[in-house]
Parts: structure tokens; C-alpha cells; sequence
């Protein structure tokens, strides 16, 4: 399948667009890069990625393609199309360091789109002074806000064609760091690694293995023959840079803090304790805590992503607690899958540790309303019809619904979906087929 297709129709039906902006938006005497990176889905490990734990993700085939043309005249130019309108940012090169970005986006949060775009662009063309003009055009069929990490394949996709442009000499891992930092520091999202991770090195029809200390590739595992991972859209918008995720995050910095200070333990992460010795120590852990009195006694926390703000109670021990048994269950859940073909008994297995990750994530306070009743769904299907286990995704609170199930049980989740969608009056899409990472994609050099 040619995976750039969709982004080489859109350029080719640019002199018939009615915008004219859009019509003229590329030079047909320079060479265009462009550069396509997917989506992802949640298998198991989600938000334990910022404890240092092991996670598995899968790529999917909804991506974001970028098509970059330099250009002489030093300004960056950018067009997208978002809810089914043009947008349109242009910012004079060279541009300003990380922090002065941050701070004039979060002053025009109208432009915060833009944010991700531009920050990619600082981080590239500073890793060799690269210099010239950029003009980008970015076409995605991965939704925003669903939880299958439409930011992640923004920046990646614009990162890698960026970088060919401007003859920027970056591999997969560095070029998912680089993004990680600026989603991080300039569109202040406190996001961990696995999503960029996922989208720049992911394999298709495997997951990517990937232990987040910070971010070391183990393997890719192939989904089992005969099994599927869909992801069902449950209506209800997702953002990591939210409340809810920024709480829970903070608050495990905190538990890590204070179990560093007030025992011998002196881990770098809690996802190295282990569930029975976390169970030693839970008691020194508040229920919730105050910022102010945490403040007060620890002083702040190693999160570069997160404060602790004195007037926000933070549920420590709920969110310190969880990476802890999301390690255990995705190893667990990672040497099940090495034996599925020869043991499908572990496919119920498996499935119940989904349910137990998902329920988790509830006692962090990430869940909802539309995502527990995607899982309630799928365990009312049950294992008679193939479907073996589901669990909310990403930062949670809202988004997608990851779901165990047989390849043969396709059927039974499109009814599924179609039945939460008549009950909700929620859109819900299903996502069937995974996709390859952009790495697997070399990047296509061509006149337009």
C-alpha cells in the first residue's frame, strides 16, 4: 500500500481548492519531503510511561503525513486542515528558544496548534544552525483528542520531514526524544515518551515493547496470529495537557519524593518497586495531600514536566500505587502473549488484566462515563463471542477504549460501537488495522 497516497491526493487537488492560499502554497520548482508517522493505541501501560515502566503500544494506520518545501525567503510557513477549515501560521526565521515559544503561545492560546509545528521546527534546525525558509503542509486522518496520540504523530511526521529539507542527520529514537521535549516545554503538555516512541519506531502488526527509562526499545512483538487490538472512540475529548493527568502525574512525583526521603528505598522510579514491597511502604503515603503542606515539608519534586501547585490536592497514594501494579501487569501480561498461539486459555487471562488496568486508572480518577461503559460493553460480549478484555488509554479521562479480542470478532466489536453510539449519541469509531511506524517509511523526495 502506498502510504503516502492520501497526502500526494491533497497535494494534487491543491490547484482546485477554493482557498487560494492553499492553491499556491508550493513552489513547483522545489523538491518537497514528505514524511508520514501514525497514531497510536494504548495496549497496556499508559500513564505508568512517566514511572519508568514498561508499556506496549501499538502503531496504528491512521497517521499524520507533513510535506515540508524549502523555500529562501526565512519564514516558516504553515497550512492544516482542522475541522474541515484551513489554518493558517507563518513565524520569521530563526525562531526564539524553547522557553520565549512557550511563553508567546500560552499569550495566543488561538494559536497553540501551531505550537507543535513551530516547536519542532526550533528543536531541528538547532541541531546544526540549519538555516532558509519552510513552508508545511500537514494532512492527518488521525483524530485529535481521542487518546491515539494525535500529537505525537504531528510532531513526528513534521520532525523527520524537517529534517530532510533541511539536511538534519537525526535517527527514530532521537527524533522521538526531540518531540517528547518540545510537547513538553514549549506546548506544555506533561506527556511521557511512549507516544512519540510508538509513532516514530513502532513496527506494524507488532507491538513496541518499550521499558521508559527513559525510553529503551526492547523488542517488537507480533500480535499473535488469529488476535486483534481494536480501539473503540468513546465521544469524549482527551488531552494529556488537562487537569485530571497533570493531577495524577503530579501526585506520583510526589509519592516518589516522599518514599525517597522517608525510607531507605532511593529508586529512580516507582515502577521498580515491587507490588508486595510498595505494599510496605503505602502507609507512609497520604490519601491526598495539599500542595501547600507538601511543599512545605519535600520542598518540589524531579518531574521537569509538572509543579506542585500549594492550592491543588493531590491523590498520592491512588497515583503512586498505580505504576507499581501496571509494571507487574504488563509483564505479566507481555509473557502471555509469547504463548498465545499455543495456550489460547491466556487470552482470558490477559483480558483480566486489561479489566484490572482499567480499573486503575478509575481509582487515579481518569476515568469516565463513556470509557466505562465501552469496557461494561465488552465484557457483557464476553468471551463467547471473542472479545477478552478492554481498558481505557493514554492520559485517560475520556478518549479511547483498547480492546482484546479474536481476529474473527470484528463483527461483534462494530456492533458494539454502533450500540454505545445509539445509547450516548457519541460518535464511535473503530479502529481495525495497525499500521507501520515512520521509521518504516523512508521519507519521499520528489517535485510536486
Amino acid at each position: 500500500m502506498n502510504w503516502f497516497q492520501p497526502a500526494l491526493d491533497r497535494l494534487r487537488g491543491l490547484p482546485h481548492d477554493p482557498d487560494s492560499r492553499v492553491r499556491q502554497f508550493f513552489s513547483p520548482n522545489r523538491t518537497l519531503h514528505i514524511a508520514r508517522a501514525p497514531g497510536r493505541l494504548d495496549v497496556m501501560g499508559g500513564i505508568a510511561d512517566y514511572s519508568g515502566a514498561r508499556v506496549l503500544e501499538l502503531p496504528l494506520a491512521c497517521a499524520t503525513t507533513a510535506l515540508v518545501q524549502p523555500q529562501r525567503e526565512r519564514h516558516c510557513h504553515i497550512a492544516t486542515r482542522r475541522a474541515g477549515q484551513w489554518d493558517y501560521f507563518s513565524i520569521a526565521l530563526p525562531l526564539a528558544g524553547p522557553a520565549e515559544l512557550a511563553a508567546w503561545f500560552r499569550a495566543h492560546p488561538d494559536e497553540r496548534w501551531a505550537g507543535y509545528v513551530v516547536g519542532v521546527v526550533q528543536a531541528v534546525l538547532a541541531r546544526n544552525n540549519a538555516g532558509g525558509g519552510l513552508r508545511i503542509l500537514i494532512d492527518s486522518s488521525v483524530p485529535e483528542g481521542r487518546g491515539v496520540a494525535s500529537s505525537a504523530a504531528l510532531e513526528v511526521a513534521v520532525a523527520l520531514a524537517v529534517a530532510a529539507a533541511s539536511h538534519v542527520d537525526i535517527n527514530a529514537t532521537d527524533v522521538a526524544a526531540l518531540c517528547q521535549r518540545v510537547e513538553n516545554h514549549v506546548v506544555g503538555a506533561p506527556c511521557g515518551i511512549m507516544d512519540q516512541m510508538t509513532s516514530a519506531c513502532g513496527t506494524e502488526d507488532h507491538l513496541l515493547q518499550l521499558h521508559c527509562q527513559p525510553g529503551t526499545i526492547e523488542r517488537h512483538v507480533l500480535v499473535p496470529r488469529g488476535y486483534r487490538f481494536y480501539g473503540i472512540d468513546s465521544g469524549i475529548s482527551h488531552a494529556v495537557s488537562g487537569a485530571d493527568y497533570g493531577i495524577v502525574r503530579t501526585a506520583a512525583f510526589m509519592g516518589l519524593r516522599i518514599l525517597t526521603t522517608d525510607t531507605p528505598w532511593r529508586g529512580a522510579y516507582l515502577s521498580d518497586l515491587t507490588p508486595q514491597k510498595f505494599r510496605q511502604v503505602a502507609s507512609l503515603l497520604p490519601d491526598e495531600m495539599p500542595g501547600a503542606q507538601f511543599l512545605e515539608r519535600y520542598g518540589g519534586i524531579t518531574d521537569t514536566a509538572t509543579v506542585v501547585r500549594p492550592e491543588r490536592r493531590y491523590p498520592v497514594r491512588r497515583a503512586a500505587e498505580h505504576p507499581v501494579g501496571e509494571q507487574a501487569r504488563v509483564d505479566r501480561f507481555a509473557a502471555l502473549l509469547d504463548c498465545l498461539e499455543q495456550t489460547p486459555d491466556a487470552a482470558i487471562e490477559l483480558g483480566e488484566l486489561m479489566y484490572a488496568a482499567h480499573e486503575s486508572y478509575s481509582r487515579c480518577g481518569l476515568g469516565s462515563d463513556g470509557t466505562d461503559r465501552l469496557v461494561q460493553l465488552v465484557r457483557s460480549v464476553g468471551v463467547e463471542r471473542g472479545l477478552f478484555g478492554a481498558k481505557i488509554t493514554g492520559g485517560g479521562s475520556g478518549g479511547t477504549v483498547a480492546v482484546l479480542g479474536t481476529a474473527a470478532a470484528e463483527p461483534s466489536v462494530r456492533e458494539l460501537a454502533r450500540q454505545y453510539a445509539a445509547e450516548s449519541g457519541r460518535d464511535a469509531r473503530v479502529f481495525i488495522e495497525s499500521g507501520p511506524g515512520a521509521a518504516e517509511v523512508a521519507v519521499l523526495s520528489a517535485k510536486p
